[in-house]
């Protein structure tokens, strides 16, 4: 019968934890998503720079794609 009481009382504590991390984290704020969309903006044109690159390399040997 302890064994089920230190069981049962381990699992109400890890329950407890688990809730008060969820509870923590932090909301994103305007800056973090102007950031993610700079960043997103900015792998878009590295994309964009390199297909040109491979086009350019592609016409200076004369194939066309």
């Amino acid at each position: 019968m302890m064994k089920l009481g230190k069981n049962v009382s381990a699992a109400l504590v890890m329950c407890a934890l688990l809730a008060a991390i969820s509870g923590c984290q932090k909301q994103e704020g305007p800056v973090e998503r102007a950031g993610k969309e700079v960043d997103q903006a900015v792998e878009k044109a590295g994309e964009k720079i390199e297909k040109a690159g491979e086009n350019i390399q592609d016409a200076a040997k004369g194939d066309k794609k």
